[in-house]
């Protein structure tokens, strides 16, 4: 097989198994062990593969060792982009607002959210802390929501470890194959 073609096979099949384990560890530290014992599996036997196939031939093609090396740096970052985009497990939203939570807690209850306010004292006077918990892909929703509301507003997202029951938006629009199923 040509050098080069073998090259970017290395390098392709190597974003693949680097973005596996990325998602495997994610998965690990959300408690997911299912899934993470699918993907070590994945992981495993595509750098396997990978493996027999460089360090054989890497001393007579040492650009064997670079394509190796940039697929695991680009797998990383795939890994990351696509665990994004999967946007996996939930968050603790946070909105502080002086002014606003009337209407913030109402258009959030009617989008489905469930919401808890609680009233403290800021540097300026009395504030409102709202707080939700939500599926961390329903992430740019609420941001959209308080700050079509409240363009200054001050909030924090956090990493939710272990949620007891969630409810569900309804502000979110089924898509991709969940819309097919539901046509049928």
């Amino acid at each position: 097989m040509n050098i080069w073609l073998l090259g970017v096979l290395i390098f392709f099949a190597r974003i693949i198994d680097v973005s596996v384990g990325t998602l495997r560890t994610i998965s690990i530290v959300q408690g997911r062990t299912k899934i993470a014992f699918f993907l070590a599996f994945i992981e495993t036997s595509v750098w396997l593969v990978v493996l027999s196939e460089v360090l054989p031939k890497v001393v007579q093609a040492p650009i064997l060792g670079v394509f190796y090396a940039f697929g695991f740096a680009s797998g990383n970052v795939v890994g990351i982009l696509v665990e994004k985009r999967l946007a996996m497990g939930y968050i603790n939203f946070r909105i502080i607002t002086g002014k606003y939570a009337k209407e913030i807690t109402n258009t959030l209850r009617e989008k489905g959210f469930a919401v808890t306010n609680f009233e403290g004292e800021g540097k300026d006077g009395k504030v409102t802390e709202i707080y939700v918990v939500s599926d961390r892909k329903n992430l740019p929703g609420l941001i959209k929501i308080v700050k079509g509301i409240e363009p200054d507003a001050f909030y924090i997202a956090e990493q939710a470890g272990l949620v007891s029951k969630i409810r569900r938006p309804t502000m979110v629009p089924t898509t991709g194959w969940r819309a097919v199923q539901k046509k049928k």
